[in-house]
């Protein structure tokens, strides 16, 4: 392996065939590798399943539920279900903190037992999508 140029970062052997020896830097393990960017931390709605931040998710939840219900009172009596309750996790540290991880597994537990399966090809389904598919649903053939 070439060694690595001070200048350039890279590692070919021809990058600044003038530079002296002097310049270049023998170990890798000196290279600066790129930050990783981190995502802020997300929360999962246990009502719709989507991710918020963790300051705006107390400002979804509300409208989400709101908008839950109205969706739900279109519905025809057969495909309403029960309100979503939202999943109780323990705090795990001493300071009163949650395990995200396991916050967001439950709350996305949560929002998937809210779909319907089809009677036609067990698919699931939002209860007003259902509606939609089951139009074009058919059952499959036997060949």
């Amino acid at each position: 392996m070439g060694s690595v140029c001070a200048k350039r970062g890279s590692v070919d052997l021809t990058c600044c065939p003038r530079e002296n020896a002097e310049e270049k830097v023998k170990n890798v393990s000196q290279i600066k590798m790129p930050t990783m960017i981190r995502r802020p931390p997300t929360i999962v709605c246990y009502i719709c399943g989507r991710e918020y931040g963790t300051k705006s998710i107390s400002i979804h939840e509300p409208q989400c539920l709101k908008k839950w219900h109205n969706e739900n009172n279109l519905l025809p009596k057969e495909l309403r279900r029960p309100e979503p309750k939202k999943p109780e996790v323990r705090t795990i540290s001493a300071k009163g903190f949650y395990d995200l991880d396991a916050l967001n597994e439950a709350a996305w537990k949560s929002a998937q037992s809210q779909l319907v399966p089809c009677n036609i090809c067990g698919r699931t389904f939002l209860p007003d999508r259902l509606i939609v598919h089951q139009r074009s649903c058919k059952p499959k053939v036997a060949k």
